[in-house]
């Protein structure tokens, strides 16, 4: 049985490149680049593995996660994206992702993640504590998933201005 693959990101040309990267491995696969494009697929039987992006357009990949193994209960799905927090890397993983990567990563640590099928993160314990910017951006993540992603009413939480919150989640993270 050949293996299979769907890619769920709203990045069409990051997702053809993964999708070449994968078929020339000899994967067979499904492109989706938004939410209301998965919702209308039926047949994902026989797919075995699913590659998610975090942000896809103005939905959240973690409901593309639900709504994947609600339609594939046996289906592997690796969460990937270029705003990794801790608060999403453990929502992923609650929801059942069996890993989560961080762009830009390459087509093999992808494929080692999703054969793993071992959910575990492999995080070095830092003796150094995070940055101030970091802390603060992990926790904008935290109440923002909080919020359902809504952030109008994450900023009403936050006690910060919409269009505030709006510029500081466009940002990349900090590394440290």
């Amino acid at each position: 049985m050949q293996l299979s693959v769907i890619i769920v990101d709203d990045d069409v040309a990051f997702c053809d490149a993964l999708s070449r990267a994968f078929k020339k491995r000899n994967y067979l696969t499904c492109v989706v680049n938004n939410f209301s494009e998965l919702e209308a697929l039926d047949d994902l039987q026989d797919i075995q593995y699913g590659v998610v992006d975090l942000r896809l357009g103005a939905e959240s990949g973690l409901n593309a996660i639900k709504l994947l193994l609600q339609k594939n209960p046996e289906i592997k799905i690796v969460m990937l994206t270029a705003y990794a927090s801790i608060a999403t890397t453990v929502e992923a993983m609650k929801l059942g992702a069996v890993n989560y990567l961080t762009k830009p990563a390459s087509v093999q640590d992808i494929i080692d993640k999703l054969q793993d099928c071992v959910a575990e993160i492999k995080a070095p314990i830092e003796e150094t504590p995070l940055s101030v910017k970091r802390l603060e951006w992990e926790h904008l993540q935290k109440v923002l998933l909080e919020n359902d992603g809504n952030i109008s009413a994450a900023a009403r939480a936050l006690n910060m201005h919409r269009r505030t919150l709006q510029r500081k989640l466009q940002k990349y993270p900090v590394k440290r």
